[in-house]
């Protein structure tokens, strides 16, 4: 096994995993901390990277680069983190790239979290070999990472791959964006329970306030998952009309990009993967069908370690098209 390794970070509002990654896309060692545990969350991502730089010193592994995935839209090219950082609010307007830079002395990307995710996918695993891949990560809210032609899409501003903000729906739930009827307000764990909970003050009855313990405070998105497979009809129907949505979502991307592979994760993933046959048939009501026969679609559940592998994949993608960034 190779003796190099990047020093790749997945940053996110609840915790930052940080590994060693090797080239082939192998996790040699991996790190994680509340987002908050040494104080802001740059402070925790620096002592999380200075603890796996004393590690690779002591094992004789060469750290030849560092990749970071974080919440928000990003300046790629500068470095920059910009002002949309709903869930770690201390990131905006930083530029991470250089910080890390002079403080490591290596050669040092920063990018959006599901872009490093999507290029990680796209680079080790499902979507490895396909020359267009579009990756939505579906938990708090809804992202989107797209590789077309093997090149990243980032868009003008950073916001490219902002597939949660489809319109699915003209005159729909409102969205914290300014929108209506956003994919994110109809699929996101969150606005799947807040939407439960307004309609658990016509139906009392549900199986979804039994499993929350009889607090309807208390409910999360896996309690209407968990209810709908129990037959609860409330929590079918809010199910039903959450794989609508998704179905519509899917529709436009592959009406839209035509890509080869659409992967589907995020802290929602597991409860959707059942469900795999439901989407799809909404899908192929949006969706032109021979665009669709020509795409790949999954389900998957990835851990920490594929969040993590996203980083070097980001390193490795912004080193080939910048030859000599990584001497």
């Amino acid at each position: 096994m190779s003796r190099e390794a990047i020093l790749a970070a997945d940053v996110g509002g609840t915790a930052i995993a940080v590994g060693l990654v090797t080239a082939e896309g192998a996790v040699l060692v991996q790190r994680q901390a509340s987002t908050r545990e040494r104080g802001t969350a740059v402070e925790t991502l620096d002592a999380l990277l200075t603890d796996l730089v004393a590690t690779s010193r002591a094992e004789g592994i060469r750290v030849v680069g560092i990749g970071v995935g974080v919440p928000g839209a990003v300046d790629a090219e500068a470095g920059v983190i910009g002002d949309d950082v709903q869930n770690v609010p201390e990131l905006a307007r930083l530029p991470l790239a250089e910080t890390l830079r002079s403080r490591f002395g290596l050669p040092a990307f920063v990018d959006n979290d599901v872009n490093a995710l999507a290029l990680g996918e796209w680079t080790f695993g499902e979507g490895r070999g396909a020359r267009s891949l579009v990756l939505l990560a579906i938990g708090t809210g809804v992202g989107g990472g797209i590789v077309l032609d093997g090149q990243l899409v980032r868009g003008a501003a950073g916001y490219g791959g902002e597939l949660g903000h489809i319109s699915v729906n003209f005159d729909g739930r409102p969205c914290f964006c300014g929108g209506q009827g956003c994919l994110k307000a109809y699929v996101a764990g969150p606005d799947i329970a807040a939407e439960a909970r307004g309609r658990l003050k016509r139906r009392s009855d549900s199986e979804i306030l039994a499993l929350a313990g009889g607090d309807p405070a208390a409910v999360t998105a896996a309690h209407v998952f968990g209810a709908a497979a129990a037959g609860d009809p409330l929590a079918a129907s809010l199910v039903e009309e959450v794989c609508q949505a998704l179905g519509a979502g899917l529709g436009a991307v592959v009406n839209g990009l035509n890509p080869e592979v659409v992967l589907v994760t995020g802290g929602v993933a597991e409860s959707l993967k059942p469900l795999e046959p439901a989407i799809l048939r909404w899908t192929g009501r949006y969706a032109f069908s021979r665009a669709l026969a020509s795409t790949r679609i999954a389900v998957l559940s990835l851990d920490k370690r594929a969040t993590v592998r996203g980083g070097a994949a980001l390193f490795l993608y912004e080193t080939a098209r910048k030859p000599g960034t990584a001497d």
